[in-house]
C-alpha cells in the first residue's frame, strides 16, 4: 500500500512527483544539451584570467638628475596617485630625464573604471608643477591581462641578402592581416629595427660650406610642409588646393636643395649620406635551434617576433588557430621565398591541449566511480548513478558559463576534484532504494519515495555542509583568488546540481531501471541489517515521525545478506569492547587520547621539515626565459655576445626545441612578465633569451628540473661576463617580483643601497640561493657636458642650441618624415655624425654651431667634459624609498620560505654593512627613522593566502555547525559530528612525507574539502543512530548497527572522492589537492566509523545518566 505523500518530507515529495513524471527526462535531456553548447562555446584558457589592473604613468623631465626627478615629480604624484579608490601599491622609478610610476589596483577592480580615475586624477591634478619648468605631460599606458601575447610568431632567414630591416617589411604587412582575425587585440612586432631615411653628416664638409646641423634640420622641416589652403572657384567648379608635396622617399630627401654655393644648388647629399633603410642598431632579435632540430642552417639567424593579444572574453584558441591558417595563406604573397615563419607561444594550442587533457580525465573520472558502483551495487545502479553524474557535469559546465567562467586548468581540475563529491548524492539515494527493495514488501514505484525521504534529510544537510565548507574559500583575496575561485564555485554549484538530480532525476532513472530487481522483491528478502531504518526522529522538513507512524516490517522473512552479515560481525568484534559497562569507557579515552596524540605527531611533521611548505609547486612548462642584466655601461654588442654564448649552453639541452635572442629589448611578455614590468626592460644592457622545449610528452624531464640543470651552467658564463643571468620559470599561480624579495628602507638612500649590496652579498653566501641582484645600478662613468654660459653668451651661442647640436651628434635628431603612403609606422629623417665619429669625444666636440654673428663655432670653445659618477635610479614603494635585493631558492627545499628563514636568521645574528637591521614581515616598517628590511615575494603571497584560506576555513567550520545545530537542535551533537575534521591531518600529512610532495595550497583546499566530507559521513552515522534508539534499540546495539549499515554508503563514496582524486595525482600543481583527498579520506573515513559512533555514544550515554539521576 503506497503511503500517503503528505507522510514525506521535502525529498520523498520531490521523488514522488518526478519518478513517473514525463517531464523528468525532458529536463533531463534538456541539459545535457545546455551542457554540449557549454563546452563547445565557452571560451578555453590554459590559466584563469585574473583581473588585475595595472598602468603605468610616463613623465618625461629632461636634463633633470635622478633626484631632481624624484623630488618634483615621482613624490608629489605618488601623494595625487595613492588617494585613487581601490589602488594597492604604487611604485615610482625615478630616472634622469624620466619618471616612471606604476599604478597597482586591488584583484578584481574593474579595468575601465579605474583607468578613468587614474587619468582624471593626474589631468585634474596638473597644477602640482608650474609650467615652463620642463616637465612634460604625462602619458599612461593601462597594462592587464589581456595585454599578454596568447601567440608569438618569429620570423628568420637564411638568407645572406636578408636581415633584419628585409624582415621587419614582412612582419608590418603580416601585422594588417593578422589584426583582421576576430578577437586579436594588439599586434606588434618586436624586435624590429627603426626604419628611417639615414642623413649621416660629414662634418668636414659641413664646416666647408659654412653649415650647422640645425640648419640641415630647418631646411628639411621647411622643405616638408604641406597643407590644404582652401579651394578655388573657377570655370564653375570648385578646386582643392594643396601647397606643396611631402617628402616621399630617400631621393627626394638626397635631392633636397639646402643652399647655394657659388651660384650652385648645394644638396643634401653633398654634405651627407643618405640611406634608407634600418637605423644602426639599438635591439638585437635572432632565432636558433639545437643542432638535428629544425631551424636556421648555422644555427642562429636574424629575426623579428610578431607578438598577437587577444580581447577580453576571445577565445584564445580560435585567434592562434586562424593566425596559423593565414599564415599559412600568405605564404608565397606577403612571405616571400627564403623568410621562414616559427610559432614560438601558441597558448591557445596549450589551452586547448590541457582542455581535451582534463575533460578526458574527467572521462575517466566519471568512468572509474561508475565502475565503483557496478561492482558494489550493481549494472543497473551503475547506469543510474553515472547517468546522475554526467548530467551534474554538464549543467555545472553551463552554470559555469553563465557566470562568466572559463574552461581552464583550475576549473576542470575543481570538476575532477569534485567527482567524488558530485557522485555522493546519487550514491546514497540509489544504495538506499537498493536496500529497501531487498527487504521486499513493495513495488519499486512505492518504495522509492520513502526510501529518497529516509536519507532525504541527512543528504541535503550533509551537501549544505560541503557547500559551507568550500564557498568561503571564493573570497580569497590577493592575486591567489581569483586564480582558485573557479575550485570553490564549481564545486559548490555542482553539489547544489547533484543534490537537485538525486532528488529529481534519479528516482526516474531508478524506477525505469530498476524495476527488474525481481527475486529479492518476490521473497521478501531482508537484510539483518534493515531492522527499523525507516523509522527516523525526523524527517527532510525537520518534522518528528513517531515509530508508529512508519509500516512494519515482517522480520520472519528476513534472509542474511552475507556482506552485511558480515559487517555486523565486523564491527560488533570492533565496537563491542568500547561499549562494554565497565571497561569501556577507559578504553574509549585511551582510543581518544591516541587520536589527539596522532593528530599532534602528524602536525609535527612540517615543523621538522620532513613535510616542505611551498606556495605552489612549479608547472610542467614548455617554456623557459633567461633574463640577463650587464652592469650600466656595457654595449649592446656586449649584451648580444653574453646572449650568444648562453645559447651555446643551451644548445646542448636535448629538451630544447628551439630559443630566441633579444638584445637591448624585452621578450614577449607572459602574466609573470606582466606583474614584473619586462616589458619596460630596454638599453644596451639587457637581454632576453627566450627558451622553448619540445612538449612534454616527448621528454622525460620536467621543465623546473631542466631549469635547475641549466641555472649553474648559464650562471657560470654570466659570471665571466660580471653580468647577472636568470633563469625564470613561468609560475604555476600569481606571480611576485621575484620569490626572494628583500626590501631594504631608510632615511638615507646612499646608504640603503651600502646595505642592500652588503645584504646582496650574505644573500650569495647562503646555501641554496641563486638568480641575487639588486636594483642597485652598477658604479660607472658618465660625461657631463658643461656649457661655459659666460663664453657663449659673448659668441650669441644660447645653450639650448649647444644642446641640440649635441643630441643629434651623439644619439641622432630625426629633423621631419618621409610620407611614402605605404608605410604603416612613421619613418623619420635622422640626421646623425658617422658612428666613428660619435664615439669619440674630440670629433664629438668638433661639431660646429652658429653664432649670433653668423659666425661657426666649435663645441669645443663652448663645452667643458667632466666626468661624474653614475646617476642611479631612485625606487620608490608606497611613497618611501626603497631598494630590492632579489633571489631565488634553489636548494635542498626547493621553496623560498626556507631560505627567508635561513636569512632572517641571519640577519638577526649579524649586523649587515655595520648596521643592525630591524625586519618586518607583513607591511612597511611604520617607523622610518632607522633602517629596516621588509621581506616580501612568495612570503607575501604564501602568507595572504593561507591567511585567508585559514579564515574561509574557519568560517566553514561556524557555518557547518550552525546547519548541524538547526538540524539536530543540539549544541553539543554538533561537536560530536564536527570530532573527525582533525583527524584529517592524520592522513594528510603523513601522505605528503610519504610521496614527497610539498603542502601546498592546493593541498589546503583539498584539507577544505576533507571538512565537508568527514562531516556529511558524521551526519549519516548520528542520523542512523537517532533512528535507531527511537524505535528501542539499545544504544549500543544501535551504534554497532550504524556501523555496519552506513559502512557502504560511506566507503563508496569514500572510494568514488579517491578515485576522482588519483586522476589528477600527477598534476605538478594539484597534486597536494589530491595527496592530501586520497590519504585524507583514506585514514579519516576509517577513524570515522570508529571515533563518530562511540564519540556520540559517550554522550548519550552521559546524557541518559544525567536524566536519570535528576529523575
Amino acid at each position: 500500500m503506497t503511503e500517503p505523500r503528505n507522510r514525506f518530507g521535502i525529498s520523498g515529495r520531490l521523488a514522488a512527483a518526478f519518478q513517473a513524471n514525463p517531464l523528468t527526462p525532458i529536463l533531463a535531456i534538456m541539459g545535457l544539451l545546455l551542457g554540449l553548447v557549454a563546452v563547445l562555446i565557452t571560451p578555453r584558457e590554459e590559466e584563469p584570467q585574473i583581473d588585475v589592473t595595472m598602468a603605468n604613468v610616463f613623465v618625461p623631465f629632461a636634463g633633470a638628475s635622478a633626484r631632481d626627478v624624484e623630488q618634483l615629480v615621482s613624490t608629489p604624484l605618488e601623494q595625487k596617485l595613492s588617494e585613487i579608490e581601490g589602488v594597492k601599491h604604487v611604485y615610482s622609478i625615478s630616472r634622469p630625464g624620466m619618471a616612471v610610476l606604476t599604478v597597482e589596483y586591488t584583484v578584481g577592480v574593474e579595468r575601465q573604471p579605474a583607468i578613468v580615475r587614474l587619468y582624471n586624477q593626474v589631468f585634474s591634478n596638473q597644477d602640482w608643477l608650474p609650467p615652463g619648468m620642463g616637465v612634460g605631460q604625462p602619458l599612461i599606458k593601462p597594462k592587464g591581462i589581456d595585454d599578454v601575447p596568447v601567440m608569438a610568431l618569429t620570423l628568420w632567414t637564411d638568407d645572406p641578402r636578408r636581415g633584419a630591416t628585409e624582415l621587419t617589411e614582412v612582419a608590418h604587412s603580416l601585422e594588417t592581416e593578422l589584426k583582421r582575425i576576430p578577437g586579436s587585440r594588439d599586434v606588434y612586432t618586436i624586435g624590429a629595427p627603426d626604419r628611417v631615411v639615414s642623413v649621416t653628416l660629414d662634418p668636414t664638409k659641413l664646416a666647408a660650406y659654412g653649415l650647422t646641423v640645425a640648419d640641415l634640420g630647418q631646411a628639411l622641416r621647411a622643405a616638408n610642409a604641406v597643407q590644404q589652403v582652401g579651394e578655388r572657384v573657377g570655370s564653375g567648379a570648385a578646386v582643392p588646393v594643396t601647397a606643396g608635396t611631402f617628402l616621399a622617399n630617400a631621393d627626394d630627401v638626397r635631392e633636397l636643395v639646402i643652399g647655394l654655393s657659388g651660384g650652385q644648388p648645394l644638396r643634401l647629399s653633398d654634405v651627407a649620406q643618405i640611406r634608407a633603410g634600418g637605423d644602426i642598431a639599438s635591439r638585437y632579435a635572432w632565432h636558433g635551434a639545437p643542432a638535428g632540430k629544425a631551424g636556421p642552417a648555422q644555427g642562429i639567424a636574424p629575426a623579428v617576433t610578431i607578438a598577437i593579444a587577444k580581447k577580453p572574453g576571445s577565445n584564445a584558441a580560435d585567434i592562434t588557430t586562424g593566425a596559423t591558417q593565414r599564415v599559412e595563406q600568405l605564404k608565397g604573397e606577403l612571405i616571400p621565398e627564403g623568410v621562414n615563419v616559427t610559432v614560438t607561444r601558441d597558448y591557445g594550442q596549450t589551452s586547448t591541449d590541457k582542455a581535451q587533457k582534463l575533460i578526458q580525465k574527467l572521462v575517466f573520472a566519471t568512468g572509474s566511480v561508475v565502475l565503483l558502483v557496478l561492482f558494489a551495487l550493481g549494472w543497473r545502479e551503475a547506469i543510474v548513478v553515472g547517468s546522475a553524474v554526467v548530467l551534474t557535469l554538464a549543467l555545472t559546465l553551463f552554470a559555469s558559463w553563465a557566470m562568466g567562467l572559463t574552461l581552464n586548468r583550475v576549473s576542470l581540475f575543481a570538476l575532477i576534484f569534485s567527482i567524488g563529491i558530485l557522485v555522493d548524492d546519487a550514491i546514497v539515494v540509489v544504495e538506499n532504494i537498493h536496500r529497501h527493495m531487498a527487504r521486499g514488501g513493495k513495488t519499486l514505484r512505492e518504495a522509492i519515495p520513502p526510501a529518497v525521504d529516509e536519507v532525504g534529510g541527512p543528504t541535503i544537510l550533509a551537501t549544505f555542509t560541503v557547500i559551507a565548507a568550500l564557498m568561503p574559500m571564493a573570497f580569497v583575496s590577493g592575486l591567489m583568488g581569483p586564480y582558485m575561485r573557479p575550485i570553490p564555485i564549481n564545486a559548490s554549484v555542482g553539489m547544489l546540481l547533484s543534490l537537485a538530480i538525486a532528488l529529481i532525476v534519479t528516482p526516474w532513472l531508478s524506477l525505469k531501471l530498476l524495476r527488474r530487481h525481481g527475486p529479492a522483491h518476490a521473497t521478501g528478502q531482508v537484510s539483518t541489517s534493515d531492522v527499523g531504518t525507516r523509522v527516523a526522529t525526523s524527517d527532510s522538513d525537520g518534522r518528528t515521525v513517531e515509530p508508529s507512524a512508519q509500516p512494519a516490517v515482517d522480520t520472519s522473512m528476513r534472509v542474511p545478506d552475507h556482506l552485511d552479515t558480515w559487517l555486523h560481525r565486523l564491527f560488533g568484534r570492533i565496537m563491542r569492547p568500547f561499549l562494554d559497562a565497565r571497561t569501556g569507557g577507559r578504553r574509549r579515552q585511551v582510543l581518544f587520547g591516541g587520536m589527539a596524540a596522532l593528530v599532534v605527531l602528524a602536525a609535527s611533521l612540517a615543523v621538522f621539515q620532513l613535510v616542505v611548505m611551498k606556495m605552489l609547486p612549479f608547472d610542467n612548462k614548455s617554456e623557459l626565459q633567461v633574463i640577463v642584466d650587464l652592469p650600466e655601461g656595457r654595449t649592446l654588442e656586449d649584451t648580444n655576445a653574453l646572449l650568444t654564448e648562453l645559447a651555446a649552453v643551451v644548445d646542448t639541452v636535448p629538451e630544447v626545441l628551439d630559443y630566441q635572442g633579444y638584445a637591448g629589448t624585452a621578450a614577449p611578455i607572459n602574466f609573470n612578465g606582466l606583474v614584473r614590468q619586462y616589458f619596460l626592460r630596454s638599453g644596451s644592457n639587457v637581454g632576453d633569451l627566450q627558451v622553448n622545449l619540445v612538449d612534454k610528452h616527448e621528454r622525460d624531464r620536467q621543465s623546473h628540473e631542466i631549469a635547475r640543470d641549466l641555472r649553474p651552467k648559464l650562471a657560470e658564463v654570466g659570471r665571466r661576463h660580471d653580468a647577472s643571468v636568470k633563469v625564470v620559470e613561468v609560475p604555476p599561480g600569481p606571480p611576485v617580483l621575484s620569490p626572494l624579495v628583500a626590501e631594504v628602507y631608510g632615511p638615507d638612500y646612499a646608504t640603503s643601497r651600502k646595505l642592500a649590496k652588503a645584504l646582496e652579498q650574505r644573500f650569495l653566501n647562503t646555501e641554496g640561493i641563486v638568480d641575487v641582484d639588486t636594483t642597485v645600478e652598477t658604479d660607472a662613468l658618465r660625461e657631463v657636458m658643461v656649457v661655459d654660459r659666460a663664453r657663449a653668451a659673448r659668441l650669441g651661442v644660447p645653450q639650448v642650441a649647444i644642446s641640440d647640436a649635441l643630441a643629434a651628434a651623439v644619439a641622432g635628431f630625426d629633423a621631419t618624415y618621409v610620407h611614402d603612403g605605404a608605410s604603416k609606422y612613421p619613418r623619420p629623417v635622422r640626421l646623425r655624425l658617422p658612428p666613428g665619429d660619435q664615439a669619440s669625444t674630440e670629433r664629438l666636440l668638433a661639431v660646429k654651431v652658429r653664432g649670433g654673428q653668423g659666425q661657426l663655432v666649435p663645441l669645443s670653445e663652448l663645452v667643458t667634459v667632466r666626468k661624474a659618477p653614475w646617476d642611479g635610479a631612485i625606487h620608490h614603494k608606497d611613497l618611501l624609498p626603497v631598494v630590492y635585493v632579489l633571489g631565488d631558492e634553489a636548494g635542498e627545499f626547493d621553496s623560498p620560505l626556507y631560505g627567508m628563514f635561513d636569512l632572517v636568521g641571519q640577519v638577526s645574528d649579524n649586523a649587515i654593512g655595520g648596521q643592525t637591521l630591524a625586519q618586518t614581515f607583513i607591511a612597511q616598517p611604520q617607523d622610518t627613522s632607522g633602517f629596516a628590511i621588509k621581506w616580501d615575494g612568495e612570503w607575501q603571497i604564501t602568507y595572504e593566502t593561507f591567511r585567508d584560506m585559514g579564515i574561509a576555513y574557519a568560517a566553514g567550520m561556524v557555518l557547518i555547525y550552525l546547519l548541524v545545530v538547526a538540524q539536530f537542535r543540539s549544541y553539543v551533537v554538533p561537536l560530536v559530528i564536527m570530532a573527525p575534521i582533525p583527524l584529517t591531518v592524520i592522513g594528510v600529512m603523513p601522505g605528503h612525507a610519504l610521496l614527497g610532495a610539498q603542502f601546498t595550497a592546493t593541498s589546503m583546499i583539498g584539507m577544505i574539502a576533507l571538512a565537508g566530507i568527514i562531516v556529511r559521513n558524521s551526519i549519516l552515522l548520528v542520523d542512523f543512530i537517532n533512528q535507531e534508539t527511537a524505535r528501542g534499540v539499545p544504544l549500543a546495539e544501535a551504534v554497532v548497527d550504524a556501523c555496519a549499515v552506513r559502512a557502504k554508503p560511506i566507503v563508496l563514496t569514500g572510494v568514488a572522492a579517491m578515485l576522482g582524486a588519483f586522476f589528477i595525482l600527477d598534476d605538478p600543481i594539484f597534486n597536494g589537492l589530491a595527496v592530501s583527498l586520497i590519504f585524507g579520506i583514506l585514514v579519516s573515513t576509517v577513524l570515522t566509523l570508529v571515533v563518530i559512533p562511540l564519540l556520540y555514544y559517550a554522550l548519550l550515554s552521559v546524557r541518559d545518566r544525567t536524566v536519570g539521576q535528576a529523575a
